[in-house]
Protein backbone atom coordinates (compact mmCIF):
# COMPACT_ATOMS: atom_id res chain seq x y z
CA UNK A 1 0.00 0.00 0.00
CA UNK A 2 1.31 3.37 -1.26
CA UNK A 3 1.53 6.66 1.12
CA UNK A 4 -0.94 9.02 -0.01
CA UNK A 5 1.13 12.39 -1.23
CA UNK A 6 -1.71 14.70 -2.49
CA UNK A 7 -5.58 14.91 -1.98
CA UNK A 8 -6.36 13.35 -5.66
CA UNK A 9 -5.13 10.22 -5.00
CA UNK A 10 -9.14 10.14 -2.74
CA UNK A 11 -10.92 10.15 -5.75
CA UNK A 12 -8.92 8.33 -7.66
CA UNK A 13 -9.21 5.65 -4.96
CA UNK A 14 -12.56 5.57 -4.44
CA UNK A 15 -12.92 5.16 -8.35
CA UNK A 16 -11.03 1.83 -8.26
CA UNK A 17 -13.18 0.84 -5.73
CA UNK A 18 -16.16 1.53 -7.42
CA UNK A 19 -14.95 -0.24 -10.73
CA UNK A 20 -14.08 -3.04 -9.08
CA UNK A 21 -17.75 -3.18 -6.77
CA UNK A 22 -19.92 -2.43 -10.23
CA UNK A 23 -18.11 -3.70 -13.02
CA UNK A 24 -21.26 -2.90 -15.06
CA UNK A 25 -21.49 0.77 -14.09
CA UNK A 26 -19.99 3.60 -15.81
CA UNK A 27 -17.48 5.42 -12.54
CA UNK A 28 -15.75 8.67 -13.00
CA UNK A 29 -14.89 12.54 -12.95
CA UNK A 30 -16.99 15.30 -15.02
CA UNK A 31 -14.28 14.97 -17.95
CA UNK A 32 -15.48 10.97 -18.24
CA UNK A 33 -19.22 12.56 -18.25
CA UNK A 34 -19.19 15.27 -20.70
CA UNK A 35 -21.19 14.07 -23.75
CA UNK A 36 -21.38 10.77 -22.84
CA UNK A 37 -24.98 9.81 -23.80
CA UNK A 38 -24.76 7.14 -21.08
CA UNK A 39 -26.99 7.85 -17.97
CA UNK A 40 -26.43 4.74 -16.15
CA UNK A 41 -23.34 5.75 -13.46
CA UNK A 42 -21.56 7.21 -10.74
CA UNK A 43 -20.01 10.64 -10.83
CA UNK A 44 -17.47 11.44 -8.18
CA UNK A 45 -16.52 14.95 -7.41
CA UNK A 46 -14.65 16.43 -4.80
CA UNK A 47 -16.98 19.68 -3.78
CA UNK A 48 -14.28 21.11 -1.33
CA UNK A 49 -10.80 20.52 0.68
CA UNK A 50 -10.72 22.44 4.18
CA UNK A 51 -7.81 21.92 6.63
CA UNK A 52 -8.26 19.64 9.46
CA UNK A 53 -6.87 18.66 12.73
CA UNK A 54 -3.35 17.08 12.49
CA UNK A 55 -3.15 13.39 12.87
CA UNK A 56 -1.45 12.38 15.77
CA UNK A 57 2.07 12.15 14.02
CA UNK A 58 2.10 15.81 13.12
CA UNK A 59 1.01 15.11 9.46
CA UNK A 60 -1.08 17.96 7.83
CA UNK A 61 -4.83 17.32 7.45
CA UNK A 62 -7.21 17.61 4.59
CA UNK A 63 -10.95 17.42 4.95
CA UNK A 64 -12.36 16.48 1.61
CA UNK A 65 -15.89 17.02 0.99
CA UNK A 66 -17.07 14.07 -1.58
CA UNK A 67 -19.80 13.40 -3.72
CA UNK A 68 -20.93 10.59 -5.38
CA UNK A 69 -23.78 11.05 -7.87
CA UNK A 70 -25.60 7.82 -8.81
CA UNK A 71 -27.76 8.18 -11.81
CA UNK A 72 -30.19 5.31 -13.40
CA UNK A 73 -31.00 5.55 -17.07
CA UNK A 74 -34.83 6.75 -17.61
CA UNK A 75 -37.20 3.93 -17.32
CA UNK A 76 -35.44 2.25 -14.57
CA UNK A 77 -37.52 0.35 -12.01
CA UNK A 78 -38.68 2.93 -9.21
CA UNK A 79 -35.96 3.96 -6.61
CA UNK A 80 -33.16 1.89 -8.11
CA UNK A 81 -30.90 5.13 -7.69
CA UNK A 82 -31.83 5.05 -4.02
CA UNK A 83 -30.80 1.48 -3.99
CA UNK A 84 -27.66 2.27 -5.66
CA UNK A 85 -27.31 5.27 -3.34
CA UNK A 86 -27.69 2.44 -0.28
CA UNK A 87 -24.76 0.42 -1.59
CA UNK A 88 -22.70 3.34 -2.70
CA UNK A 89 -23.35 4.35 1.31
CA UNK A 90 -22.35 0.70 2.05
CA UNK A 91 -18.46 0.81 0.50
CA UNK A 92 -18.05 4.38 2.21
CA UNK A 93 -19.14 3.27 5.59
CA UNK A 94 -16.67 0.34 5.69
CA UNK A 95 -14.18 3.24 4.12
CA UNK A 96 -13.33 0.11 1.37
CA UNK A 97 -10.79 2.59 -0.71
CA UNK A 98 -7.37 0.40 -0.10
CA UNK A 99 -5.51 3.55 1.53
CA UNK A 100 -3.71 3.55 4.02
CA UNK A 101 -5.32 3.73 7.33
CA UNK A 102 -3.00 6.27 8.92
CA UNK A 103 -3.48 8.53 6.58
CA UNK A 104 -7.30 8.02 5.98
CA UNK A 105 -9.60 8.41 8.76
CA UNK A 106 -13.00 7.35 8.08
CA UNK A 107 -15.59 8.84 6.48
CA UNK A 108 -17.87 11.71 8.35
CA UNK A 109 -21.42 13.49 7.72
CA UNK A 110 -22.31 10.48 5.24
CA UNK A 111 -25.56 11.54 3.47
CA UNK A 112 -27.68 10.09 0.72
CA UNK A 113 -30.58 11.85 -1.27
CA UNK A 114 -32.09 12.52 -3.98
CA UNK A 115 -30.65 15.18 -6.66
CA UNK A 116 -33.22 18.27 -7.39
CA UNK A 117 -33.55 19.64 -10.63
CA UNK A 118 -32.97 23.20 -11.65
CA UNK A 119 -36.82 23.23 -12.12
CA UNK A 120 -36.78 22.67 -8.08
CA UNK A 121 -38.27 18.82 -9.05
CA UNK A 122 -37.14 15.85 -7.26
CA UNK A 123 -35.28 13.67 -9.39
CA UNK A 124 -35.72 9.86 -8.54
CA UNK A 125 -33.44 8.64 -10.89
CA UNK A 126 -30.51 10.35 -9.39
CA UNK A 127 -29.33 10.07 -5.68
CA UNK A 128 -26.08 11.67 -4.04
CA UNK A 129 -24.10 10.60 -1.61
CA UNK A 130 -21.77 13.09 0.19
CA UNK A 131 -19.48 12.71 2.82
CA UNK A 132 -16.03 14.16 4.30
CA UNK A 133 -12.87 12.20 4.34
CA UNK A 134 -9.98 13.56 6.15
CA UNK A 135 -6.40 12.82 4.72
CA UNK A 136 -3.26 12.96 6.69
CA UNK A 137 -0.74 14.35 4.66
CA UNK A 138 3.18 14.84 4.43
CA UNK A 139 5.72 13.53 6.56
CA UNK A 140 5.38 12.78 10.65
CA UNK A 141 7.09 15.10 12.29
CA UNK A 142 6.75 13.71 15.97
CA UNK A 143 10.03 11.28 15.31
CA UNK A 144 13.45 12.39 14.02
CA UNK A 145 15.54 10.11 12.16
CA UNK A 146 16.73 8.32 14.87
CA UNK A 147 13.25 7.28 16.18
CA UNK A 148 13.65 9.10 19.33
CA UNK A 149 9.73 10.92 20.22
CA UNK A 150 10.04 15.19 19.29
CA UNK A 151 7.53 17.72 20.74
CA UNK A 152 7.27 21.72 20.41
CA UNK A 153 5.14 24.50 21.68
CA UNK A 154 3.33 26.30 19.44
CA UNK A 155 4.42 29.39 21.04
CA UNK A 156 7.77 28.83 20.80
CA UNK A 157 8.56 28.69 17.42
CA UNK A 158 8.06 29.99 14.85
CA UNK A 159 7.12 27.16 11.93
CA UNK A 160 5.50 24.42 13.36
CA UNK A 161 5.90 22.36 10.57
CA UNK A 162 9.84 23.06 10.57
CA UNK A 163 10.97 19.51 12.08
CA UNK A 164 14.42 21.18 13.13
CA UNK A 165 12.57 23.22 15.68
CA UNK A 166 11.66 20.43 17.70
CA UNK A 167 12.96 19.07 20.93
CA UNK A 168 12.66 15.44 22.39
CA UNK A 169 10.96 14.83 25.16
CA UNK A 170 12.75 14.59 28.73
CA UNK A 171 12.59 10.96 30.12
Amino acid sequence: MMLIEKPSQLPQAIGDALRAAFPDLKVGNHQDFQGSGEKTGVLITVEGNGPGIRSREGRKAHALVISLKATVAPGALPFDACDLASQLMDLVLDNCWNLPQVQCDLPTNIVAAPSVQATAETDYDTWTVSFTQTLYLGPALLNDPTGRPLFARTWEVWNIDDPAQYKPLVE
